[in-house]
């Protein structure tokens, strides 16, 4: 599988105890559901490696866990900073109308007039909506809001059209 099938869910940032286990900065909301997957593909040392998980659990406002090649700290020390990815075929379907984040990231982003603004480069979450930073002549911030702001998204043709004015900067 290519690197594009990925999904990228966290991040190994810390060892815990003394019998392999490892901290983990997890994307999934919430962090436990990082948990929920299994096989990981971890990537180390320029290459993807695809690793069991048998063990984890919430630890504080964390996770921990025990991947399958790790009995002692010596051997989870060589993981730390390791990104962690799931194949795209490991996450559930979604009800049409929904999207993964990691799907909108690299539309292109095209207005009622049918102007180019650029493309997603990444998404914020804020306390009202998420919010896509769009990256084209100038980056600009638009709120993640269906059917008003969104008003269509395909995923087939890699686009997605928005009702944002081309001199809305924010």
């Amino acid at each position: 599988m290519s690197e594009s099938t990925r999904v990228m869910l966290g991040k190994i940032n810390g060892l815990y105890g003394v019998h392999g286990w490892v901290k983990i900065f997890s994307y999934t909301k919430p962090v436990t559901n990082i948990l929920n997957y299994s096989p990981w593909q971890v990537y180390q040392q320029g290459q993807w490696q695809t690793m069991l998980v048998p063990e984890g659990q919430a630890h504080g406002k964390g996770i921990v866990a025990r991947l399958e090649t790790c009995h002692d700290r010596n051997e989870a020390v060589r993981f730390l900073g390791a990104d962690i990815a799931i194949y795209r075929e490991q996450l559930p379907p979604l009800p049409e109308d929904e999207y993964y984040w990691s799907d909108l990231v690299g539309l292109t982003v095209i207005n009622q007039e049918n102007i180019i603004l650029g493309q997603v480069n990444y998404l914020l979450e804020t306390g009202a909506n998420d919010v896509l930073v769009v990256k084209g002549e100038q980056e600009r911030l638009i709120p993640l809001v269906f059917n008003e702001i969104v008003l269509e998204v395909n995923l087939a043709q890699r686009w997605l059209r928005v009702a944002w004015d081309v001199d809305f900067l924010i």
